[in-house]
């Protein structure tokens, strides 16, 4: 979830409409001065000119069509200055930056205009039709993606339940108006407001209304929601009623992405969820099929083993712009499997269609076979622009044991990258050097003059590496080796106070340095073997296993772990998504995605300077020195990323020509269509 828009120092799209009609105001006359004046000037619709103003647009529309006419010199000359004059009177009296838009963005541009045919990563070759079958790992006890207890099926987003915008998958941070179409920002940036789509309907028939909206933002910012909502859409008051078809949010302090991540809010029946408790205690009717505004209906549910998607064919946006092309296939299966290697056989197997590879072994040697042979299964690398942010081994600082950054800094050099990338990845990955790899966020060399504004105030409070250590992650590639990491790391534990005593490591009461590494993928087990052997060299009692996903989400959802592998995702524009993961207030929060346990008042002000840059040079500031705060705080063993998509999939699968830029494999999945 993602969302912003302001404006841009150059170029048109920095000015205002009506600006943007006055610079092209010869152009638009020689196209449409005679469609103006035979259809009462409605061309003027795409300004949007507000009704007050509607006087004088008519006056200027008057001006343009005896300025048609008459072709006189003078006459000319003297209505053209009446236009200009009665257009600057115009511009005046708009209110610079508050006007509707069928799309944002974080920059003010956007790619595609009003009216567009379709995003040109969609296919108009697409046919409709077929069923797909999907995998997922694990198993699913409700039917609420929206509640932190228990796991849902896969895809009743967005198959099921829709936003009041979509992304745009080739800019890098454009929503464009699904429920709602039309957004509007308030000049001062502390409101917005969506018009609602009046074609917008439930699966049910029920037309979506701005009861339904203002239901939506209220339930999931309550108790009875995930508390990542809460945190996403904190700074989201409340939500007024302006008529039956508008609904105004209103914002705690102006943020140049709020009414972009307000656009991202998923949009519930109220109806459906005053006869179906939202959170069901005790399970009580958590599996009853929800009703959506989406383009699937929930046909058949096997608890745990499957659930099935049908087209619904009253879907009320299919033929909408930023639905076209998109949604093909009739029928959507997602079948369950307790096992990644199980999984991949009933792949090979013809059990279902289409998989993202996540292990290099199986990329580079599983993936094989009778049907690869014959054609009839492909596998297939799509490259992408995501920002990568940062994998890696995550400490438990609620723990004592990983409470001392030297401690964590010491168990870090433990792990040999370089040999786990040539030896179990077949050199496929790169290090991760960064809280925002793969992007313009990461922080480069040392901290620059804009960066040392933000961290000077906190110079006492944070270590000297953050001003004078690039960001670089431990090598053993040579002149650098695992010998000397391993002696570094067995002089930081013993500055810690941790020393070898009989081949273990024990501080001065005697205590033992051990912990266990929780996995919900046995496949990850080869991984994290030898990084234990390296601890173990050191002393460490370190010791892994793998358990149920149900119970694995259940432990992470409680902190109940003390080092697990997992991923903090960023977006094109790091924003509000940062509290969940790096903030005090997350830190004691159940189920936030503050695994680490950071409580670090510099890390909260960084935070918040993310949340409220103003610019996207201060955003790019902001994030490079939270990335140096928290790259020297220790908080995980950095792991790797990979700037593709490594997919597999049955040849009967069809995608378009042209790819996203900025998208995960699901999103590129919702353009494909079947043969």
């Amino acid at each position: 979830m993602k969302g912003g828009f302001s404006g841009h120092e150059n170029g048109i799209d920095s000015l205002h409409p009506a600006v943007k009609f006055v610079n092209f105001f010869p152009e638009w006359l020689e196209a449409a001065g005679g469609r103006a004046v035979q259809n009462n000037c409605t061309e003027l619709d795409r300004l949007r000119i507000l009704p007050q103003f509607a006087p004088v647009a008519q006056c200027v529309c008057g001006s343009i069509s005896i300025l048609y006419h008459q072709k006189s010199e003078n006459m000319t000359c003297m209505l053209m200055a009446r236009c200009i004059t009665l257009f600057c009177l115009l511009l005046a009296c708009l209110p610079v930056g508050s006007h509707a838009a069928h799309g944002v963005s974080i920059d003010g541009n956007l790619k595609y205009p009003k009216g567009f045919e379709r995003f040109d990563y969609t296919s108009p070759q697409a046919r409709s039709g077929g069923t797909l079958v999907l995998h997922d790992l694990g198993s699913f006890e409700k039917m609420n993606p929206f509640t932190l207890k228990g796991a849902a099926p896969q895809g009743l987003a967005p198959y099921v339940f829709e936003t009041l915008a979509v992304p745009s998958l080739d800019e890098p941070f454009a929503e464009y108006g699904l429920i709602a179409s039309d957004i509007e920002l308030a000049k001062d940036k502390k409101s917005v407001t969506f018009t609602l789509n009046p074609k917008a309907r439930f699966s049910d028939g029920s037309p979506v209304t701005v009861e339904d909206v203002k239901f939506s933002l209220d339930t999931l910012k309550s108790e009875q929601a995930h508390p990542f909502y809460q945190m996403y859409f904190h700074d989201i008051e409340g939500a007024e009623i302006l008529d039956s078809q508008k609904i105004r949010f209103h914002f705690a302090r102006p943020n140049r992405e709020l009414h972009m991540i307000a656009t991202q809010l998923p949009v519930l029946s109220k109806r459906f969820y005053a006869e179906n408790p939202f959170n069901p205690i005790d399970g009580k009717g958590a599996m009853t099929a929800p009703v959506g505004t989406g383009p699937y209906r929930v046909a058949e549910v096997l608890p745990g083993k499957s659930i099935t998607y049908k087209k619904n064919p009253d879907y009320w946006a299919r033929d909408l712009a930023v639905r076209r092309g998109m949604f093909n296939f009739e029928t959507i299966v997602i079948k369950y499997f307790k096992d990644p290697v199980v999984s991949l056989e009933a792949f090979k197997a013809g059990e279902f269609d289409f998989m993202m590879v996540n292990l290099a072994k199986q990329w580079s040697r599983d993936l094989t076979g009778r049907r690869f042979d014959a054609g009839e299964l492909v596998k297939q690398t799509f490259p992408h622009k995501n920002n990568a942010g940062m994998q890696g081994f995550v400490f438990n600082t609620r723990k004592p044991l990983f409470g001392d950054r030297p401690v964590r800094r010491a168990l870090g050099l433990a792990f040999d990258f370089e040999w786990t990338n040539k030896t179990l990845f077949f050199s496929q990955y790169s290090r991760s050097s960064s809280y925002f790899s793969n992007s313009n966020y990461a922080a480069k060399g040392l901290p620059e003059a804009n960066e040392l504004q933000l961290l000077e105030p906190f110079r006492h409070q944070l270590p000297a590496e953050v001003f004078t250590q690039p960001l670089k992650p431990p090598s053993t590639d040579p002149p650098a080796s695992l010998r000397g990491n391993m002696q570094e790391a067995k002089s930081l534990l013993e500055q810690a106070g941790w020393t070898v005593d009989k081949g273990v490591l024990v501080n001065g009461k005697g205590e033992r340095f051990r912990f266990e590494i929780l996995l919900a993928d046995a496949s990850f087990e080869r991984v994290i073997a030898p990084y234990a052997a390296n601890l173990n060299k050191l002393g460490v009692e370190v010791t892994y296993r793998t358990i149920d996903p149900a119970l694995y989400a259940d432990r992470i959802k409680n902190f109940d772990f003390d080092m697990v592998v997992t991923t903090f995702g960023q977006s094109q524009s790091p924003g509000n998504e940062q509290r969940d993961y790096w903030t005090s207030a997350a830190a004691d929060r159940r189920g936030s995605r503050n695994l680490v346990g950071i409580k670090e008042p510099v890390v909260d002000k960084l935070v918040d300077a993310i949340i409220y840059a103003e610019t996207q040079e201060q955003l790019t500031t902001a994030c490079r020195a939270l990335d140096r705060v928290l790259w020297h705080g220790y908080y995980v063993v950095p792991n790797w990323y990979l700037a593709n998509h490594r997919l597999a999939y049955a040849a009967k699968l069809k995608y378009p020509e042209k790819l996203p830029l900025y998208y995960s494999y699901d999103q590129w999945l919702d353009t494909w269509w079947m043969e």
